[in-house]
């Protein structure tokens, strides 16, 4: 598993120009619905097709999770993320669904950095999954 990285925001680019979007695009608007944190731990996830790896969650919500993994999992594939809440207080089980695929490109300390990940929509929890995950949400309350 990679170490944690603890980084300055990627930053979104414009594919045709290579320049950050203009202010009022599209690219700017919020379009999120829930509450998020914003911290770099590890989740495991889980595929009857494709079986079982580690990866980072980089921003989870009680809508979904952003991994970072250097192998994503195919769209629409279905996968059960399994993680601790980031204080630790209970154990999360979400049931999900690929949504998404990434390639970050991103400046770190000067240097020239990227990484790839996946987007996964929660379709639903196991047991108190939901739950725990909210609770921690509410008492957090850093990014919307």
């Amino acid at each position: 598993m990679p170490p944690y990285r603890q980084s300055s925001r990627p930053q979104l680019i414009d594919s045709s120009s290579g320049d950050p979007p203009a202010s009022g695009t599209d690219m700017n608007l919020e379009k999120r619905q829930h509450l998020r944190f914003d911290k770099a731990f590890p989740v495991r996830i889980e595929s009857i097709l494709f079986g079982e790896t580690s990866c980072i969650a980089r921003n989870v919500s009680a809508g979904g999770v952003f991994v970072e993994t250097r192998d994503p999992l195919p769209l629409r594939s279905h996968v059960r993320v399994c993680f601790l809440t980031p204080d630790e207080s209970g154990e999360v089980v979400a049931l999900g669904q690929v949504k998404n695929h990434y390639f970050i490109n991103f400046n770190e300390g000067g240097n020239p950095q990227s990484l790839t990940g996946m987007a996964i929509r929660f379709s639903g929890f196991e047991e108190e999954g939901e739950r725990h995950l909210r609770a921690c949400l509410d008492r957090f309350r850093v990014l919307h």
